[in-house]
């Protein structure tokens, strides 16, 4: 087990995201960010797994068994995962993903940056967000209009630099006071 090493990963990316969040004016879900990540489901497997820092303890878990159960039961349990946000559509009769609230989209946002930063080290570039989640894009299941407000918000990371973006989402989150979701 490399239980100080994940410690230290957690502990370096819960912080960074509380930094994003207390940026953008989201600092409670800064505060709670992750909590699941302590739970014994998803910690111990994160500490077997643990890969150096250098990317999830969930993509070996994944290699090893076909799915990551330490994975299932955090985007179960965390909002500002778009994987969380997936319903049964009565209508169409299957599961379909849901349009996210502005909230936890920007908690999303910090949590994309961070991570980036966590893993990237030395390396991030603000460019880089926008290019893991367009890797990913073909094979992605998730609701248009977040899909395309996701990639809005990081091309403009991308292009005009992080406090830019944060003010964006700062007065979206403003505009958007006590609604669901509106961008």
């Amino acid at each position: 087990m490399h239980f100080f090493g994940h410690l230290k990963t957690v502990l370096s990316h819960k912080w960074q995201v509380f930094l994003l969040c207390k940026k953008v004016g989201i600092i409670r879900q800064g505060l709670t960010h992750d909590l699941s990540k302590f739970s014994p489901t998803e910690f111990l497997p994160g500490a077997k797994y643990y890969q150096g820092g250098k990317r999830s303890p969930n993509e070996q878990e994944r290699l090893l068994f076909g799915y990551s159960a330490a994975w299932l039961h955090h985007k179960g349990r965390n909002r500002h995962h778009f994987e969380y946000w997936c319903d049964y559509n009565p209508k169409e009769r299957k599961m379909m993903p849901v349009k996210m609230p502005v909230k936890y989209l920007a908690e999303l946002l910090c949590d994309r940056i961070a991570a980036s930063k966590i893993y990237q080290g030395k390396n991030y570039t603000d460019a880089f967000p926008l290019e893991y989640f367009l890797r990913g894009k073909p094979t992605r299941t998730i609701h248009p209009e977040t899909s395309d407000f996701i990639e809005k918000m990081l091309t403009l990371l991308a292009n005009e630099g992080e406090d830019k973006m944060i003010s964006e989402l700062k007065g979206l989150l403003k505009c958007n006071k006590g609604l669901e979701s509106n961008y």
